[in-house]
């Protein structure tokens, strides 16, 4: 990847993340597979976490991280990605003392494997893990314990969501896991995708409940839906995955 790609700017976000706000937030974007990866922070105990980091922008994460004097803990995935490969081993080695998390219905190696229900904490917050399987039977929501925001990974994308065509997904289990995980959630609740391919970078639990063109459909439409969207495999699918598979635990990239 050119270096320019590398030098993508990160924005603070408005919600309750301003210089005066307890809580530090940064979302970051890789070009190629049009990710998004959230670094996470506490400002008093300056412990911190980093959601769905992509392999190429590993060294950008981890610079960030030193920049605003933060210790990374853990290196959070949503699910085992197919369209990059994680960035989760190379920052454990770039960042001693992280570790490397993903859900334990994924399959994947990790130091930490979690479940729903289980919370991950830094410093005074905390994520709270809900289960929310469809696009893969691994994938997780992170919702921040007041409830203030949620990371979906690929489960709830803006105006849209994961396929569900690969990887062992379900039309109807992701519907599902979308109403009950996170259409319950506060209609102000803040949504970050771990995707985006229009230019956006958030949306709320209560535009995506009411203008969402898939999800406001029945359960049976959306699964005709989805059923029939024809889309490409992905290009990095047959590298990305089995990498991924060794998540966080493989030796990085000399």
């Amino acid at each position: 990847m050119a270096v320019s790609a590398l030098r993508v700017s990160w924005r603070q976000l408005s919600h309750q993340t301003g210089s005066g706000a307890p809580i530090l937030l940064r979302q970051l974007f890789e070009p190629t597979s049009c990710t998004y990866t959230y670094l996470l922070g506490d400002r008093e105990s300056r412990e911190a976490v980093l959601i769905d980091p992509v392999l190429e922008t590993a060294p950008r994460d981890a610079q960030l991280v030193k920049e605003l004097g933060l210790r990374l803990l853990y290196a959070v995935n949503t699910h085992c990605h197919a369209d990059h490969i994680t960035g989760s081993g190379l920052l454990r080695s770039l960042l001693p003392g992280c570790q490397s998390v993903i859900s334990r219905l994924s399959g994947a190696q990790a130091d930490l494997h979690i479940e729903d229900g289980d919370s991950i904490r830094f410093g005074r917050f905390a994520l709270e893990t809900r289960a929310s399987p469809g696009h893969t039977p691994g994938c997780v929501t992170f919702v921040l314990n007041d409830h203030s925001m949620a990371f979906t990974g690929d489960a709830l994308l803006i105006r849209g969501c994961g396929r569900t065509d690969f990887q062992q997904g379900c039309a109807k289990t992701l519907y599902h896991s979308v109403h009950k995980k996170i259409f319950t959630l506060p209609g102000d609740c803040l949504i970050y995708p771990a995707h985006d391919y229009h230019g956006l970078t958030v949306s709320t639990v209560e535009e995506e409940r009411t203008l969402n063109p898939r999800l406001t459909l029945s359960c049976e439409e959306f699964i005709k839906v989805m059923n029939n969207l024809n889309l490409p495999k992905p290009l990095q699918i047959d590298i990305a995955v089995p990498a991924n598979m060794r998540c966080g635990v493989q030796s990085p990239p000399s």
